[in-house]
This record gives C-alpha cells, sequence and structure tokens, in this order.
C-alpha cells in the first residue's frame, strides 16, 4: 500500500496493531464508567481482569504498528550505497505555497496542538488528582517531574527513529503510544499514574522535533523560517487553549480523569490524518528511495517526473550533497563543523528550562518577598503575559525578513537583560509596579521567542540524516533545563532572587556569544545550500 510517496511494507500488521491499541484502551472504559457511581472517585479500587488484558494488548499493539513500518529499512539496506542526489531539491523550494502546503501546515498544528495539550494538561489535574490521591503538593510535583523526563527521554528517542525510520512513521507510532497512555485517566493508584505519566510524556515529546523535521525539508526555502516559527507559536497556544477548554467544559462533569482519557481522541485524530502527512522527499531521497522522493517532490512542486529527472540546470548541479553515510549515531552532531553550534544549542535549551521551568515558575513568589502582595503579584504577572502576546508576531518578522540565527542571539541577550534586571531589583530592594511589569514582560517575551527559534533553527542546520536527531536532542536539552530547575526548586535555589537570576543568565549570555561566533544564516537559504556552506566553512 502507498501512501504519500511510502510504503507500509505490512499494512495488516500496523492497522491490526492500531486496533489492539484501540481495544486495550477501551477495556479500561468499564473501569472507568463504575466511578460515576462514586463522583468518580477510584482510589483504591482493585484492577480488573479486563484492565490487565486491556494492558496487555497495547504494547503488542505498538510492537505490530511498529514492524508494519519498520520493514522499510529493509528496501534501505539493499539500495546501492553512494552519493546522494538532491539536484533536483531546487525545484520544489523555488516554488510558491500552495494547497499541498498549507494542508500540511495545518496538520501539523493539530498534531503540535495535541503535543502541547498534554503538558499543560498537568496544571489542571494536579488539584483533583491531590484531593483523590490525598497527597502533598510536594508529592504531587512528581507528576510533573516524571512527564518532563518522559518528554526529554522521547524527544530523542524519537528524533532518532525520525532518522532511521521516516518522519512520518515516527509521527503515527508517537500517536499510536499516545493514544495507549489514555489509560491514565483510569488508574486507581498514584504510583501508576506516575508510570503512565512518564510514558505519556515519552510519546508527546517526540512530535515537536519531528513535526518541525517534517516542516523544514518539505516548505520552499523563503516560506520555511516563518512558517516553522509560526508553526510553533500556534501549535502552543492552540494546545493550551485545547488543555483549559476541555478542564471548565468536561472536569466539572467526570473529574480530572477525562483530561487524560482525551489522549484516545486526539491520538486518533492524528493517526486518522495520516493520508494528509508525507513523508519528507528528503529523507526517502537519501534512503535511496529515489521513485517515491520524486512522487512527493511532485505533488508539492507540481514539476513533471521527466522535468524532475531531467533537470540539469546549474541551480541543480550546484545541489548535489555527497553522504557516504546517511545513518550514523548522534555522536556526529558533535563532530566537525556542527560540533560548536550543537554546543551553543544545547546550552541555550538548558538555560531557557531552567528560566521557563524554574524562574518564571517561581517569580510570583518571589514577587511577593520584593513587597508585591499575592494578589497583586498575579495581577502583574497577567498584565505582562498580555503585553507579551505580540512578541510571536515580531519574532516571526525578524527571523523571516532580518536574520535566524542574529534574531535568535537578539532574544537569547534579551532573556539574559531580563534576567539581569530582576537581579537589579532584588539588589536595590526595588518595589516598583512599573519596573516589575516591564521586567516580566520582557522575560515572557524573550523566553517565548527562545524557544519560539531554537528548534526551527536547529531542524535548519542538520544535515538530512542527522536532522531528525538534531532536531530531538535540542529540544531534549530545554526538558532537561525543566527536569533540573524542578530538582533546584526543591532544594530552594530559587529562593534567592539575586543569585538564580544571575546563575542562569550566565549560561544564557554564554549560548548567545557561541551562537553569535558559530552560527551561520538560514534565511532564505536551501537546505542542501546551507550544508554546503558548512562543509565548505570546515575545509
Amino acid at each position: 500500500m502507498k501512501t504519500s510517496g511510502i510504503s507500509f511494507h505490512h499494512p495488516f500488521a500496523f492497522w491490526f496493531g492500531c486496533l489492539l491499541v484501540l481495544a486495550g484502551v477501551l477495556a479500561h472504559v468499564p473501569m472507568f464508567m463504575m466511578g460515576q457511581h462514586t463522583h468518580w472517585q477510584m482510589v483504591g479500587m482493585p484492577m480488573s481482569t479486563e484492565m490487565w488484558i486491556g494492558m496487555a494488548l497495547i504494547p503488542v499493539g505498538l510492537a505490530l504498528s511498529m514492524y508494519g513500518l519498520m520493514p522499510r529499512m529493509e528496501q534501505m539496506r539493499n539500495t546501492a550505497q553512494g552519493a546522494r542526489d538532491h539536484r533536483y531539491f531546487h525545484i520544489a523550494d523555488g516554488v510558491p505555497l500552495n494547497r499541498e502546503h498549507w494542508t500540511l501546515v495545518i496538520v501539523l498544528i493539530v498534531a503540535l496542538a495535541v503535543d502541547v495539550m498534554k503538558p499543560a494538561t498537568l496544571g489542571f489535574v494536579m488539584p483533583g488528582m491531590s484531593a483523590e490521591y490525598e497527597i502533598t503538593k510536594a508529592r504531587a510535583s512528581l507528576l510533573a517531574l516524571f512527564a518532563l523526563t518522559g518528554t526529554t527521554v522521547g524527544s530523542v528517542l524519537w528524533g532518532r527513529m525520525g532518522d532511521l525510520f521516516g518522519r512520518r512513521a515516527a509521527i503515527l507510532l508517537s500517536a499510536l503510544m499516545f493514544m495507549g497512555t489514555a489509560i491514565c485517566g483510569a488508574m486507581p493508584s498514584f504510583e501508576w499514574n506516575l508510570a503512565m505519566c512518564f510514558l505519556m510524556g515519552a510519546s508527546a515529546g517526540g512530535l515537536l522535533p519531528i513535526a518541525f523535521t517534517l516542516m523544514a525539508e518539505t516548505i520552499p526555502a523563503a516560506h520555511r523560517g516563518w512558517l516553522l516559527v509560526a508553526l510553533g507559536g500556534i501549535g502552543t497556544s492552540a494546545g493550551y487553549l485545547l488543555a483549559s477548554g476541555a478542564a471548565a467544559i468536561l472536569e466539572p462533569m467526570f473529574s480530572w480523569r477525562v483530561l487524560w482519557l482525551l489522549g484516545l481522541p486526539t491520538g486518533a485524530l492524528i493517526v486518522f490524518l495520516n493520508r494528509w502527512i508525507p513523508e519528507s522527499p528528503r529523507f526517502l531521497s537519501n534512503a535511496g528511495l529515489e521513485n517515491e522522493a520524486r512522487a512527493v517532490l511532485k505533488k508539492f512542486s507540481g514539476a513533471s517526473p521527466a522535468a524532475i529527472e531531467a533537470d540539469d540546470s546549474p541551480a541543480a548541479a550546484g545541489s548535489v550533497i555527497d553522504e557516504q553515510h546517511p545513518v550514523v549515531g548522534m555522536r556526529q552532531l558533535l563532530r566537525g563543523r556542527h560540533a560548536s553550534i550543537t554546543w551553543g544549542l544545547l546550552v541555550c535549551g538548558v538555560a531557557w528550562g531552567l528560566a521557563n521551568f524554574g524562574f518564571l515558575l517561581w517569580l510570583p513568589t518571589n514577587l511577593v518577598e520584593l513587597g508585591v502582595d499575592a494578589k497583586g503579584a498575579s495581577a502583574l504577572l497577567a498584565r505582562s503575559a498580555v503585553l507579551a502576546l505580540p512578541g510571536i508576531a515580531v519574532v516571526v518578522w525578524l527571523y523571516h525578513r532580518w536574520s535566524s540565527i542574529r534574531a535568535l542571539v537578539l532574544f537569547i541577550a534579551l532573556t539574559t537583560l531580563s534576567l539581569l534586571a530582576f537581579c537589579a531589583m532584588s539588589w536595590m530592594q526595588l518595589q516598583s509596579a512599573t519596573a516589575t511589569v516591564v521586567a516580566t514582560a520582557a522575560l515572557l517575551i524573550s523566553v517565548s521567542g527562545v524557544i519560539a527559534m531554537l528548534i526551527p533553527y536547529a531542524a535548519e542546520i542538520y544535515p538530512v540524516h542527522l536532522r531528525a536527531t538534531g532536531s530531538g536532542v535540542v529540544a531534549a536539552s530545554s526538558k532537561f533545563g525543566g527536569i533540573l530547575g524542578a530538582g533546584l526548586g526543591v532544594i530552594g535555589f530559587f529562593d534567592n532572587f539575586l543569585l538564580s537570576a544571575l546563575l542562569i543568565a550566565l549560561p544564557m549570555a554564554v549560548s548567545g556569544v557561541m551562537l553569535l561566533r558559530s552560527g551561520i544564516e538560514t534565511r532564505g537559504h536551501g537546505l542542501e545550500d546551507i550544508q554546503r556552506t558548512l562543509t565548505r566553512e570546515q575545509r
């Protein structure tokens, strides 16, 4: 069966695996429905036989679905190795945006909204979960820690799978695993919730880097940058709105548990949309599947296969890149010309995680210690957030019209200056509402801008055989910063407002200097042109 230029070697295995995952989740529904007699309180209920059977069906279904996709590697191994001919990709880079491009953008926005929705749901399930399991806030915070750890692992795992098995295959498997972890809503104990939340994070964590990778390799060069940044901004906003809307509408009727059960329909939606998710033509070409690559290219560019095959223009000739080893390990990210860029992006990701999941998380408490009353602190943060909303439009404009690398460095510098402003406010014991709003708005704008550009930039600067891996590792670094921030919060690091702001500003500033020195411009350049520039610089 051929779909969007790729073939499922065993379509029956894939779809039968999907049915097993679905059956495994539905086997937990009777247990959940029993909760209607106890106001959806299921704590302490014994696990039914159907639940145990359902839990066994889910991994079997995932394994079968993976088998249905993985044999594609057999085709790759049998393909003659040698230089990969990317000469025809400039055709797709030069076309205007068309219906196929916009369809892909919409589908990936849906995928990213689903990806963001689940972590955003954490804040809405905490109160009800804490009350039902009768646990302290400190113990309940373990849920966020397990989820962040899962997303960190998932970003690396699915990124690597995206380079090995294909971008589309990784998205589908991630969505299936996302469906399977919906059973978290029927778990009768907090410990089971922790385990499922880790797996849920692992499944969701991979969608972000894979979606950016697929977008980068499919959208024309002239529009790639701004669409990547806009994709992240819109997907993030839509995911949070979905989480908050579901909490407002469904939670009063079915308790916090229904927010976890939504993983089934949202994950199934991505699987349903698979017919509009093409495989990356660059991945297919790099794997030796030239006919399939040309089929996808024709779909997005409108050029005939004969025109693609016969193209021998100077621009095409300059697009040939010699890749003797199309599949290599993650260690290649830290070798050659990419090493300095990778280190800059990783340091930035960790610093961003510390700022977003650490400093901002404790900001309301620290504002109270500066003399702002608790109610006033919430109002200040709300006003700052409103002021920060237009920031994403500025980010998109700068990344697209000015410079990709300089825009990223600019927002890194703004984040550093915002943190240093808080240092000065703490040192001088300044209690000015205006200064606090300005500093907070600047920090919110800058951290939003950094994360909006960080992963899109990573998706542009790595070669095709490392693009998903590199994007996943960079995405994982931001989650790792969040884990580190959570741990530092437990030991009281953020109680010292001045010291915490200063120590986060330091690695952020270092990453800006590293990227300013080693980063390259990607705005308007074809992906093959970027790699050719990096190769020349390395020599």
